[in-house]
């Protein structure tokens, strides 16, 4: 329970923020939900959404005040995402902005940076993306090729990363690059905070299988930003960022339970006149209600947000196969099934891959000894 004295009890917030999500519904003044990754077509509405949660009190919930919050704890925010999730409404604008982002400023940042991004962040002003992944560096990162040579009062970058989603929109971005090139691995990383306008950085969207450009590869030409763009101490990136993929795979929450519970009553809802593929779907809803399990008892930590990760991506991979195999030739027309079908061996990489997950699990989980390196 929150210690401020000012704050509304859980169901007065509760009510207030159903009424709100419900009133902006139906004046068709929200934004459906789209879950991690903003789709374009989505972009002007999810901002205009944005600002309207932000004038409501909404946005940054458990945010200091001064930065544009409200000062509560998280369990508001937690409300929050659950209303959200059960009128399947967007709960903010994007993850990268709000969730990882802002979620690294307020952990790592000097008060300077704070007062700089969190007010526009929330707001919907500044959009975020992420500059992680590289062509030979995604989940594999500590492996990274993006340098970061410090110049005066700038830092010059150079490098190449992919996998940026909504770059092309994006005012900001949360970028690793390698500071120090004579240490291995993670050492020697730096995180920044990166002014997507600054001369030297080019964002060319790349077309999925969806038919649709919410990635891009980003590339480093010269780029220069300057020292106070730094998140964290200089080489000690690495920390910062992995502090941040942990935000990225336990994000879901509460909102991630109604989501599972939703689908796993269409998944019961399906039939199929093969028996085979009747005991492929009953198997799929004892591995749904495992993970509903898992998620309801499981703490915190990136062993815990690495197992409900693999396993809810995985499931909804497999879903999603087994739901097109039932439709039989309808499997292969356009439209919202197949856009699902295309779009889900994506979500089995995005966030650390399944195999990246699994090693997670083995080594700090079940204590395996370390996966071998060259």
């Amino acid at each position: 329970m929150d210690t401020n004295p000012s704050a509304p009890s859980h169901d007065e917030f509760r009510a207030s923020a159903a009424a709100f999500i419900a009133a902006a519904v139906e004046a068709d003044e929200h934004c459906p939900g789209f879950g991690a990754i903003m789709p374009p077509a989505l972009h002007d509405r999810a901002r205009a959404w944005q600002r309207r949660v932000h004038e409501a009190g909404f946005a940054g919930i458990h945010w200091p005040e001064e930065y544009g919050g409200r000062g509560l704890d998280r369990s508001y925010t937690a409300i929050w995402s659950e209303e959200c999730a059960k009128a399947r409404v967007q709960p903010y604008l994007n993850l990268q902005g709000l969730i990882l982002a802002g979620e690294a400023i307020l952990r790592s940042g000097t008060d300077e940076q704070k007062r700089r991004y969190l007010p526009s962040t929330l707001s919907g002003e500044t959009l975020w993306c992420q500059l992680f992944s590289e062509p030979d560096a995604g989940s594999d990162l500590a492996g990274l090729k993006a340098t970061a040579v410090r110049d005066g009062e700038h830092y010059v970058l150079n490098g190449q990363k992919v996998w940026c989603s909504n770059g092309q929109f994006a005012e900001q971005g949360i970028l690793l690059a390698r500071t120090d090139p004579t240490e291995p691995g993670h050492r020697g990383i730096s995180f920044f905070l990166l002014d997507m306008a600054t001369p030297g950085v080019d964002v060319r969207p790349l077309t999925q299988m969806t038919g649709d450009q919410e990635f891009c590869e980003v590339f480093l030409d010269d780029a220069e930003t300057p020292v106070d763009t730094l998140l964290g101490p200089e080489h000690g990136g690495w920390l910062v960022a992995m502090e941040v993929l942990q935000d990225e795979r336990g994000s879901s929450g509460a909102s991630g339970l109604i989501s599972l519970e939703r689908r796993l009553a269409y998944l019961a809802s399906l039939k199929g006149d093969d028996q085979v593929l009747g005991d492929e779907l009953m198997r799929l809803l004892v591995r749904g209600h495992a993970l509903k399990a898992m998620l309801m008892r499981s703490g915190a930590g990136p062993a815990a947000a690495s197992a409900a990760k693999l396993l809810r991506t995985e499931l909804e991979f497999d879903a999603e196969l087994l739901e097109a195999t039932l439709r039989g030739a309808d499997g292969m027309l356009a439209g919202e099934s197949t856009d699902r079908m295309l779009y889900a061996p994506g979500m089995k990489i995005a966030g650390g891959s399944s195999e990246i997950q699994r090693n997670i699990i083995g080594e700090r989980l079940l204590g395996l000894p370390r996966e071998p390196r060259p």
